[in-house]
């Protein structure tokens, strides 16, 4: 794994879990780190789901692996801020 692909998985990650904190409605209680941990394992989880259903290698834009990735992060979002909230 080099560094490229580190901090593309972090900007990813970022952009994917902000945008599923976006589309969620609410007020989420997570911080932007742990926003980005959601968002980068939304992003791994819903590559593999697509590449499983073969809808990963398309030409252009991946449309349904990167809804696949929004609708894992809107979930993730609201599972941890769920369970930060719970501990409270």
């Amino acid at each position: 794994m080099t560094i490229e692909s580190i901090l593309g998985a972090i900007v990813i990650g970022a952009v994917i879990g902000a945008i599923g904190r976006l589309l969620l409605p609410g007020r989420q209680a997570i911080g932007w780190i742990l926003t980005i941990v959601v968002g980068i394992v939304a992003a791994l989880i819903g590559t593999a789901i697509a590449q499983v259903l073969g809808v990963a290698t398309t030409d252009g834009i991946d449309w349904i692996e990167l809804v696949m990735q929004v609708v894992l992060a809107i979930a993730g979002v609201g599972l941890v801020a769920g369970l930060k909230r719970s501990r409270v």
